[in-house]
């Protein structure tokens, strides 16, 4: 099967993502770089269609025929799993396919700040962990969930959609839920979870109302939350939540976000100096008395100033950390 070895192909090569479309060559994205695999020859709709299809139980067949997407992940047995999403364009059927290390990722090695650390200690609270598409959200919070396995004994619950890193019981028990799967949806997924005597939840992405105030209630009695959102910024990231909800809800959503918020991380991959790699950047938000009073009172403009004189409590923003990257000689 020509998509076995393109996948092993883009394992050798270091890839991110692989893009599969009807009428053209396969694709990697390398450093954020497309390179194209001509040696494997354009795929025809139906040859590709045919490969994916391989790749599918059979219920997962009846949903791309009948909703046109779908989200699935797969496991090329002594290589890697991927992640995948499967759709229809003007061409036909396409897919990219994300690379998932098999192995849990190290805090350390990911240059993050050692403030999550302490934020990930506490038992109970909201963290968000927010950026771009392809900005390395899934593994820096699985490089948190390891942390808690291995330092802390709770009862870990993630909801995801597909799972990705796959977690051993530790001093932790962790229990994985897949949407479509195991639960029906990220709703129903941590509505559940409530009941099931958990310690931290871990929401692989909150997309709508109801997702948020469920998080936020699992916050306020006594869970630890890690979620992650599509957002620029820290202050932006608040600013979104707070957007979502309906205008006479205002008001008691930000005193929830003011008390249950811990902390906001946004982040970004950077091509290395060499350009041969890329490494990880970030902002924090710390939830501190200061920050607290902004959000309650929806003054959310005056978060920047407060992140350049946050240092005491751990905070900075995108700008100081790019500037640290660049003295210690990883970009340019």
């Amino acid at each position: 099967m020509k998509i076995a070895k393109i996948l092993k192909e883009s394992l050798e090569k270091g890839a991110s993502d692989v893009i599969l479309t009807s009428g053209t060559f396969p694709v990697l994205k390398v450093n954020g770089d497309v390179v194209y695999l001509e040696d494997y020859g354009v795929y025809s709709a139906e040859e590709l269609k045919n490969d994916l299809f391989s790749t599918m139980s059979e219920k997962q067949k009846k949903e791309i025929s009948e909703e046109f997407e779908l989200d699935y992940s797969i496991d090329l047995k002594g290589y890697s799993r991927f992640r995948v999403n499967c759709f229809f364009s003007k061409n036909g059927i396409g897919a990219v396919f994300r690379t998932i290390k098999t192995e849990l990722p190290n805090f350390d090695s990911l240059l993050l700040p050692k403030k999550l650390l302490e934020l990930a200690s506490r038992k109970n609270g909201l963290i968000l962990v927010t950026g771009g598409v392809g900005s390395g959200k899934s593994t820096t919070m699985s490089a948190i969930l390891n942390y808690i396995i291995e330092n802390f004994s709770r009862h870990i619950i993630t909801v995801e959609d597909p799972i990705e890193f796959v977690f051993s019981n530790g001093k932790s028990l962790v229990e994985q839920r897949e949407v479509g799967s195991s639960t029906k949806s990220f709703e129903a997924g941590l509505k559940y979870a409530l009941r099931q005597a958990s310690d931290v939840i871990m929401i692989g992405e909150m997309r709508d109302l109801e997702t948020f105030r469920l998080a936020l209630r699992a916050a306020e009695t006594g869970n630890l939350v890690i979620a992650t959102l599509h957002t620029s910024g820290t202050a932006r990231s608040i600013s979104r939540i707070i957007d979502m909800f309906p205008g006479d809800e205002k008001d008691q959503i930000m005193s929830q976000l003011s008390v249950s918020l811990l902390g906001v991380i946004w982040q970004d991959l950077i091509k290395t100096k060499d350009g041969k790699g890329r490494v990880l950047s970030t902002e924090l938000l710390v939830n501190n008395s200061a920050i607290a009073n902004m959000i309650r009172k929806g003054d959310i403009h005056q978060i920047p100033g407060a992140l350049e004189t946050g240092n005491k409590d751990g905070m900075y923003t995108m700008e100081h950390n790019l500037k640290k990257l660049r003295e210690a000689g990883y970009i340019q």
